[in-house]
């Protein structure tokens, strides 16, 4: 029998958390970090600190709003930090991007020419041909205007990913997201008649005063435009945000019980719908066409972050730059961010080691955490082991619980495994990991 478990600890997209990330004293240069590693499938991240507003239940590294000159001064730091990746990467023959993206914040925030000059810099600064790759990029509805969305067409953008959070106008004030259905509407049919190949709404559920009628509402008017994929997330409410000034509802079982039944409730929704569930969050329509090749595959392959909020990795070294929640410590960190010079951005300054023991650790939870689950011989033909040789205590614990199952050649998530992720992933950190995280002070 299941033991109470708060299905809803932590969202887990990369391992280990930057808020585990520590000053580098001793600033090791990129071109000595990336010397040793495979450099032919790597993965582009941009990332762009900048909305219109900020979400209440948002803890990105973003800002609302920009000065004047700010953009034009954050994408002329791009462009000093890509001049100074790019050259400690080393032969460009030996460098190939597999992927790329554009994240924040909100990358559609900027202008349409600054877009176009942001994918100038991962084109000509980085070498990435956005044209040949999958190119992901996040948009709001109030930013997804014409112009930017034909900038982003025509430069190769495959999936554009859009926050809408709710078709339900007070849910989406409830969630401090102050929007209205008919501006999200017509801003699903701008992309739509931009062609871009694959359309990915993300929508919330958790929302106080959200009901199994207003939640199965919201995922009709989204299939309604027939979305390539949709991204289902729990609400969390986490310190230093809008919500979270109004105080923490973390850890409250009925709460819990109400995610889960609608998490339920959706999924079922959308596989009757024909959608094929990836991940805890991810559903992608059967038929979506596919985006084009991608061979990145994120436990073993390397990852090139530009701007401030992006991360790096490497096998070992995972490296950002400084990361904050609050809004005051996130304009300082991108005031610092754009008038630094060129040399400051050829070295490392915030990370953390990963030692074979984390590889494996990183290996295994960001495998398991995936539909498809983890090719037991892909982690032996890498680590020379069994997943159970190293992690045998917490997947037989899983799998007591009746979230993990296995056939000799596959570990995979039960249904109701996937359900508790965002349980599982936090077991899988490492003492050391836990340790860090709980000692940081947020800012």
């Amino acid at each position: 029998m299941t033991p109470t478990v708060s299905p809803y600890q932590q969202y887990v997209y990369a391992y280990p958390h930057k808020t585990a990330y520590r000053p580098l004293p001793d600033r090791p240069s990129l071109r000595s970090l990336w010397a040793g590693e495979p450099k032919d499938a790597l993965s582009l991240y941009a990332h762009i600190p900048f909305c219109e507003v900020r979400c209440g239940f948002c803890n990105l590294f973003t800002r609302i709003g920009a000065p004047e000159g700010l953009t034009t001064a954050y994408l002329d730091a791009l462009e000093r930090q890509a001049t100074a990746v790019r050259e400690a990467l080393g032969d460009s023959a030996e460098v190939r991007f597999a992927t790329a993206a554009f994240g924040g914040g909100t990358p559609t925030f900027l202008t349409a020419a600054e877009l176009e000059r942001l994918c100038d810099l991962a084109e000509h600064r980085m070498g990435a041909d956005l044209r040949a790759i999958p190119l992901s990029v996040e948009a709001s509805p109030a930013t997804a205007t014409a112009d930017r969305l034909a900038v982003l067409a025509e430069r190769g953008t495959t999936r554009l990913s859009i926050g809408v959070q709710s078709f339900v106008d007070s849910e989406a004030r409830a969630a401090v997201r102050p929007q209205r259905r008919a501006d999200v509407e017509a801003a699903l049919g701008r992309v739509r008649d931009t062609g871009i190949p694959v359309l990915n709404i993300d929508l919330i559920y958790g929302i106080d005063g959200q009901t199994d009628a207003t939640w199965l509402h919201s995922l009709d008017a989204a299939l309604a435009w027939h979305p390539e994929e949709l991204y289902l997330y729990p609400l969390y409410v986490r310190p230093l945000t809008g919500l979270g000034r109004r105080g923490p509802a973390a850890g409250d079982p009925a709460w819990d019980a109400q995610r889960l039944r609608l998490y339920r409730l959706g999924r079922d929704h959308l596989l009757a719908h024909g959608y094929v569930q990836h991940s805890m969050r991810m559903f992608r329509r059967a038929d979506a066409p596919a985006e084009g090749p991608d061979d990145y595959a994120c436990q073993t392959d390397g990852m090139i972050g530009l701007g401030c909020g992006a991360r790096s990795y490497t096998r070992h070294l995972h490296y950002s730059f400084d990361y904050a929640v609050g809004m005051s410590e996130i304009r300082g960190i991108i005031d610092d961010y754009v008038s630094r010079p060129a040399a400051d951005f050829a070295r490392a300054e915030h990370g953390r080691r990963i030692d074979g023991h984390e590889a494996r650790r990183r290996h295994l939870l960001q495998s398991l955490l995936q539909a498809q689950g983890l090719p037991v011989d892909d982690y032996r033909t890498r680590f020379g082991k069994l997943p159970h040789d190293d992690f045998g205590t917490e997947l037989d614990r899983f799998a007591d619980r009746g979230w993990l199952t296995g056939d000799g050649a596959h570990l995979r998530l039960t249904p109701e495994g996937l359900a508790h992720s965002d349980a599982i992933g936090p077991e899988l950190f490492s003492a050391a990991v836990r340790a860090a995280m709980a000692e940081y002070e947020r800012k």
